[in-house]
């Protein structure tokens, strides 16, 4: 059949890695690929599907796998996405994808807007699906962010502890000072910031219901509700002044459209001789419009910024850059333990929703970790601060403050040991 041959023709062309076996629809069988790396084999279920997959790859593979019109034979998910992309850092070579990609960007130009009603709305399709989901495969803190493997062989739980650390430290988090948490999730940056880093109050923002219905819980549960409170609400409805802002993991939900206001808003916000962490994913490429599955049933509104997006908007706001760090690769290994762990309840999370759900989240988890351990994705920690003596001349500070931390750590750990066998 025809659409057989272009079909092997489209993944002949796509520079592939590894030894990948197709079985089309009609039952035509061809391999492709240079042979040094996974050995996979998958099945097209319906013609329509391939015509489909050719017309539009980036969007379509993932459907496909979700829906269950296209079957791994042999091999895992994982290994499909190494033979995909591993060598081209990006979608397979399909001639119609950049005339694709060029559309989706012109698009998001001119429609993609994220006002407080529609950021509200994004919010909500991927943070108020059912708690349960979440307790399935994140860390007994829903730390739903990237975490920080300071050292080989760490666990997720240890890992996530080490990034909670590693931005207090940069933050120079302490007793007396204020804190702004913008994106909270289910507060457990927040608490750890009043608890651990001793910081006097911590007010924290989200607009998703399920997770500020959560951190207000959490924060009576522990006795902090006087210092910490989390509030549904917008950055851009926030007041009052802060000695410290922190942001994790939100500004993928800004767009670039509205850059300039969240910048312009943490300055204002931002005491004369305070601190800012923003600890965002980003692109080391040129900017490029997001993979537009993952916007479309993943995270709607989303974009991945490079550094050449975000520094305009902070220059004009005032803020000044006073440190970068590149976490290179610490999200696939997240997104890696994330993974197992979802596959380890999968059956609970099918009661939770169905089978279509756990393949579109299996392809959600394998495709992000794919791009962040063979593309371009990357997380950046931006330091900014209103002034350019606020912070110490060297980093020897972090290690130094991540040290103090880690004992607080350990004498809350005693302590919380010890009121149960007392009681």
């Amino acid at each position: 059949m025809l659409i057989d041959r272009i079909l092997e023709r489209a993944f002949a062309a796509g520079g592939l890695v590894g030894r990948l076996t197709v079985t089309t629809a009609s039952g035509y069988r061809f391999r492709a690929g240079d042979g040094s790396g996974p050995e996979v084999a998958i099945r097209f279920a319906d013609a329509a599907g391939e015509r489909a997959l050719l017309l539009d790859p980036e969007l379509r593979f993932g459907e496909l796998y979700t829906d269950g019109r296209l079957v791994i034979e042999r091999g895992s998910l994982p290994d499909l996405l190494t033979v995909l992309i591993a060598r081209n850092h990006g979608s397979p070579a399909f001639w119609p994808v950049r005339s694709r990609g060029l559309a989706r960007r012109l698009r998001r130009r001119l429609i993609d807007r994220n006002g407080p009603e529609r950021a509200r709305h994004n919010v909500a399709r991927h943070y108020d699906l059912d708690d349960r989901l979440y307790g399935l495969f994140l860390d007994s803190d829903r730390q739903y962010s990237c975490a920080y493997y300071a050292e080989p062989g760490m666990s997720l739980e240890a890992a996530q502890a080490a990034k909670k650390r590693h931005i207090a430290a940069k933050l120079l988090a302490g007793p007396g000072l204020s804190v702004l948490d913008i994106g909270c999730g289910w507060g457990g940056l927040a608490l750890y910031l009043a608890e651990v880093a001793g910081c006097d109050t911590v007010h924290g923002i989200t607009l998703s219901c399920e997770q500020q219905a959560l951190a207000e819980r959490r924060t009576h549960a522990q006795g902090l509700f006087r210092r910490v409170h989390v509030a549904l609400e917008d950055y851009r409805a926030t007041t009052g002044t802060f000695d410290r802002i922190v942001s994790v993991g939100m500004f993928e939900h800004v767009g670039p459209a509205h850059y300039d206001a969240f910048f312009r808003t943490c300055r204002e916000r931002l005491a004369e001789d305070g601190v800012m962490l923003l600890h965002t994913i980003g692109r080391t490429g040129m900017p490029a419009a997001t993979s537009p599955w993952i916007t479309r049933y993943i995270f709607p509104g989303g974009h991945l910024p490079t550094l050449s997006e975000m520094m305009p908007p902070i220059e004009a706001s005032g803020l000044m850059l006073a440190d970068l760090e590149v976490l290179r690769l610490h999200y696939a290994e997240t997104l890696r333990d994330w993974r197992a762990r979802f596959l380890a309840r999968r059956e609970d999370a099918a009661r939770l929703y169905d089978a279509r759900f756990c393949r579109m989240w299996e392809w959600y988890l394998a495709s992000a970790e794919a791009a962040f351990r063979h593309e371009d994705a990357v997380v950046f920690q931006l330091q900014l601060t209103r002034r350019n003596d606020v912070v110490p001349l060297t980093r020897d500070y972090v290690v130094q403050a991540e040290a103090r931390l880690r004992q607080a750590e350990d004498a809350l750990t005693r302590i919380r040991t010890v009121l149960p066998a007392q009681a």
